[in-house]
C-alpha cells in the first residue's frame, strides 16, 4: 500500500578523515580545522562542508535546482548550519549522561530490519548486499539514523515529556475549551490487505484471480487464509494481512484512488480490486471510527506540548551552552553569532560555575 509502505530513501554521507599528513622532511601540512570547540569535543571544517554537500545534494534532489543554484542558496546559510552543528554537538554530549545507547541501539536495529522486510529479503546480510550495490556503506547509514534517533530521545526525555506533564487540570480544560474545532479527531480506518504483484506474471490472470478471492470472502472464505495463501506482502503469515489503523484524510491526500473504495465499504467488508501500476489491493476494513471532538486529555496535553516545544527547545539548548563550554573560532564567530541567542551573542569569556562547569570556561 503506497501510503503506508512508502519507498525509504538512504542517502550516504561522505567521510572526511579529520587527521594531518607530513610533508617533506615530516612536516606536519594541517588538512582540517576546528570551527568550534563544544566541551570536549569539536566542529571541524570537514564537518561543515560535509554538511554543506549534504543539503546541496537535498536541493538538487528534492527541488530540481541546479548544482550551482543549490550551492548559492546553501552557502547563504553556512553561519545556520553551523550552529546547528554546535547545538547537535551539545545533544549527542547529553545523550551520554542519558544512557541512551541501548535504547538508540534498538531503534536503529528496528530500522535495517523494516528496510530488509520492505525489500521483501529474508536477511541483514542480503540487505547489506544490496546496499554494497547501490554505493552505499550500511555503517554510514547506521550513523546517520543513531544520531537522528538519539537527538529525538533527548528531546521528548529533555523537553517534550516534561511540558507534557507539566499542564494543570485547569489549563488543559481551558485550552480544550478553545480549541474544539482543532481537537477534532479525524475519522480513521483499520485495515487489512491482500497485495498481488504483477511483477513476472498475466496480468489479465491476476485481475481474474483477484476477483475470485474477493468472491470467496464475500461468500464466507476465510480472509486471513487466503491473505496468506495468496499475498504477495512479506511477513504475511505473521501480520495476517493488517497494516493498520489510518486517518482517512491523510489517505486521501496521499493516495486518493483508495479513499472512495475504502469510504464505501462497510466495517467486515472487502473492496473490489484496486488496479495499480505494481499489483492489484484487496482492503478488508477491521474497524471504522467516525470523526468526533470528545475530550481526551492525553490528545490536548499533546497538542499543548506541540505548540510550546519550539520555545522549550531554544531554553534547553540555552541551557545546555550555559552549562557547558562553546568557543567558536574567530574565523567563523560573525558568522555564526546570529543564530546564537541573544544572550550568547558575545565574544566574551564568561566565568562559569565550577559547580556546573567542572572549571570551563564558556567562550563565544
Amino acid at each position: 500500500m503506497r501510503f503506508i509502505r512508502s519507498a525509504i530513501f538512504i542517502i550516504a554521507a561522505l567521510v572526511f578523515p579529520v587527521f594531518s599528513t607530513f610533508a617533506q622532511e615530516n612536516e606536519p601540512q594541517v588538512v582540517d580545522e576546528v570551527v568550534a570547540q563544544v566541551n570536549d569535543g569539536v566542529i571541524t571544517l570537514s564537518q561543515v562542508k560535509r554538511e554543506i554537500q549534504n543539503a546541496v545534494d537535498s536541493l538538487i534532489q528534492q527541488n530540481k535546482m541546479t548544482p550551482e543554484a543549490a550551492k548559492a542558496e546553501v552557502e547563504k546559510k553556512r553561519g545556520e548550519l553551523i550552529a546547528n552543528l554546535i547545538n547537535e554537538e551539545l545533544i549527542m554530549q547529553k545523550a551520554k549522561d542519558l544512557e541512551l545507547d541501548k535504547e538508540v541501539d534498538a531503534e536503529v536495529n528496528g530500522q535495517f530490519l523494516t528496510i530488509m522486510k520492505e525489500q521483501g529479503l529474508k536477511t541483514l546480510d542480503q540487505l547489506y548486499a544490496e546496499m554494497a550495490k547501490a554505493g552505499v556503506k550500511p555503517d554510514d547509514i547506521r550513523e546517520t539514523y543513531r544520531r537522528g534517533i538519539t537527538k529525538r530521545l533527548v528531546m521528548e526525555n529533555e523537553v517534550d515529556r516534561k511540558v507534557y506533564l507539566a499542564f494543570s487540570s485547569a489549563e488543559i480544560k481551558k485550552y480544550y475549551d478553545e480549541h474544539k474545532d482543532k481537537l477534532m479527531k479525524p475519522e480513521s480506518v483499520t485495515i487489512s490487505e491482500i497485495f498481488l504483484n504483477f511483477a513476472g506474471r498475466d496480468k489479465d490472470a491476476l485481475k481474474a484471480k483477484a476477483f475470485e478471492i474477493v468472491s470467496k470472502i464475500r461468500n464466507g472464505g476465510d480472509f486471513v487464509q487466503l491473505a496468506i495463501e495468496n499475498s504477495d506482502r512479506p511477513d504475511v503469515k505473521n501480520d495476517k494481512g493488517k497494516i493498520g489503523t489510518f486517518n482517512t484524510d491523510q489517505i486521501k491526500a496521499t493516495s486518493e484512488e483508495f479513499i472512495t473504495p475504502l469510504k464505501a465499504t462497510k466495517v467486515g467488508g472487502v473492496t473490489d480490486p484496486i488496479i495499480m501500476p505494481d499489483g492489484i489491493e484487496i482492503f478488508r476494513i477491521d474497524d471504522r471510527k467516525e470523526a468526533s471532538n470528545e475530550f481526551d486529555e492525553g490528545a490536548v496535553r499533546s497538542a499543548m506540548t506541540y505548540e510550546k516545544r519550539p520555545e522549550e527547545y531554544k531554553k534547553f539548548l540555552a541551557n545546555l551552552k550555559k552549562d557547558g563550554y562553546v568557543k567558536v573560532s574567530e574565523n567563523y564567530r560573525d558568522l555564526v553569532a546570529p543564530f546564537l541567542a541573544p544572550e550568547e551573542n558575545t565574544a566574551e569569556v564568561k566565568k562559569p560555575d565550577p559547580k556546573k562547569t567542572d572549571g570551563k570556561k564558556k567562550n563565544k
